[in-house]
């Protein structure tokens, strides 16, 4: 206990906070801050939570997956390639530039152009604005996930973003992990901006006096704190010092649950937790009864079970149970007898060596699921040489491919299994951005033809036996390894009332949190 207070004391004081809040001022404890400021440099929960902080999206999701209107008042589909969007009047961003058409045809320029979301927004063909205040987003075909992609659409200040810096670097540009404009400056419409951020310290928000959305919560200071150990955040928590938590990890729930004047809130999760097998840099991984073996020997059961505590839903596939391409008949297959069989059948019953890489700070108990897989393959000779680190240093190297076995989660970001594919397992491609996380490099024209097949396909019936080949196709070749899916859980003071504000896709709307 003397060294949980002493890491407590350590992460407080190095993010300079006091040992009380307001009522209106509040501190959260993450087990990781976000890497940038822009919106459009990674395409992750953390930037996503941001986003709705600083910035506002055309549409957003509500708790039960509907659409509610944000900066777009109100939509409508003209014809069968083209939507249109009406825009509020009168919104503000931070600069005090007002929000109009042209900024969010800038925006849309930019995603196109961002290495993470263009592939989101690849089925457009173009925004067009049609007054000041209207625009008409056009697709290349029928195209039925119009309103789920609107959500990733942020506006950004074009103004604010447009022109050169005082080293002549073009404010505009997406930097990945680089120290660009975007990432270290930030003008949005959203309810808070920034005031403060140290990367791996703290990051401090204040209400935004000219928000357009006066119809909201009552924070009016929010410092993000990054506490990487799960322990210690719960101790946070309990100790008054912090007023909201996330994750709570599944051994700290009962502690949590029967703490007094503290709330617990989960929800199911539909984020996907898997390994890809890197076929570029070991030779291995080539041969598809390698892979088979690997999925045969990492009891996914086992790890949900006892790592997890039975909060997660075990995985045969990457869609689950709801989205279209969901497929009952692709179970979890642990068998270490079988896997055994496939290492000899594919000449390797004295096993190899490989490389596995995982973050110890973005997944719930990541590196403790990534120690027990290690040990599990080296019951069929697979020695692993297992490197762990935070998420600020494993993205970059996510983003090298620089191991041969690699852990990745994924949302889907339309809600939709198609998305799963076409970041994860679709044949790599810079131009389009399909298969920008996959690292597996796993290649299949068929699975290829198939997902972009689904994206003009209107029929449910037709677009969701389509996507079930793709997974069928992904399980028999064994493209990945499937451990879970991740539910989530919150803790938080009970006069912090963020039931509310919580949802499936793990970005809290903090500008409508109301603390009593």
């Amino acid at each position: 206990m003397k060294t949980m207070k002493s890491k407590l004391a350590v992460a407080l004081m190095a993010a300079g906070l006091s040992f009380s809040a307001a009522a209106a001022d509040i501190t959260v404890a993450y087990d990781a801050d976000p890497v940038s400021l822009d919106p459009h440099e990674q395409l992750s929960g953390g930037t996503l939570q941001m986003s709705h902080m600083v910035f506002d999206p055309l549409v957003r999701y509500t708790q039960k997956l509907d659409f509610e209107p944000r900066l777009a008042e109100k939509w409508e589909r003209v014809d069968d390639t083209t939507f249109r969007f009406q825009l509020r009047k009168g919104v503000k961003f931070h600069s005090g530039n007002e929000l109009t058409a042209d900024d969010v045809v800038w925006t849309f320029e930019r995603l196109k152009d961002s290495p993470d979301f263009k592939a989101i927004f690849e089925p457009y063909e173009k925004m067009v604005k049609v007054d000041d205040y209207t625009v008409e987003l056009v697709s290349k075909g029928a195209y039925p996930l119009v309103l789920q992609t609107a959500t990733y659409i942020f506006p950004m200040d074009s103004k604010f973003y447009s022109g050169k810096t005082e080293d002549g670097k073009d404010k505009a540009e997406v930097v990945k992990h680089g120290n660009s404009f975007a990432s270290t400056n930030v003008s949005g419409t959203g309810p808070f901006i920034v005031t403060q951020r140290e990367q791996g310290v703290k990051v401090t928000f204040e209400r935004f006096g000219d928000y357009w959305d006066k119809d909201t919560g009552n924070v009016d200071k929010l410092t993000l704190v990054p506490i990487k150990e799960d322990a210690t955040r719960v101790a946070a928590l309990l100790s008054g010092d912090v007023d909201m938590i996330a994750p709570v990890a599944p051994n700290d729930h009962k502690r949590v649950k029967g703490a007094k004047n503290v709330d617990l809130v989960t929800l199911p999760g539909t984020r996907i937790i898997t390994f890809q097998m890197n076929q570029n840099s070991n030779e291995a991984l080539k041969d598809v009864r390698v892979r088979q073996a690997i999925v045969h020997a990492i009891n996914n059961e086992g790890i949900v079970k006892k790592i997890m505590k039975g909060f997660a839903t075990v995985a045969g596939q990457q869609g689950p149970e709801g989205y279209a391409g969901y497929e009952a008949d692709l179970v979890p297959r642990y068998d270490l007898k079988k896997a055994k069989e496939l290492m000899k059948e594919a000449g390797y019953e004295n096993g190899f060596t490989l490389t596995m890489m995982a973050p110890n700070n973005r997944y719930v108990n990541d590196a403790k699921i990534a120690q027990a897989a290690a040990a599990m393959l080296s019951k069929i000779g697979i020695k692993v040489d297992l490197k762990t680190m935070p998420k600020a240093q494993y993205w970059p190297e996510f983003d090298k491919c620089a191991a041969d076995m690699l852990m990745i989660g994924w949302h889907s970001d339309t809600e939709d299994s198609a998305n799963f594919s076409e970041f994860l397992t679709m044949t790599r491609d810079e131009t389009t951005g399909k298969g920008q996380y996959n690292c597996g490099h796993y290649s299949n024209a068929e699975v290829d033809k198939l997902v972009n097949a689904s994206n003009v396909e209107t029929d449910p019936a037709k677009r969701a036996e389509m996507l079930q080949k793709v997974e069928a196709t992904l399980y028999n070749e064994a493209a990945f390894v499937p451990l879970h899916w991740q539910n989530l859980a919150w803790g938080a003071k009970s006069n912090v009332d963020i039931a509310p504000i919580v949802n499936a896709m793990n970005f809290p709307y903090f500008g409508d949190l109301v603390v009593k």
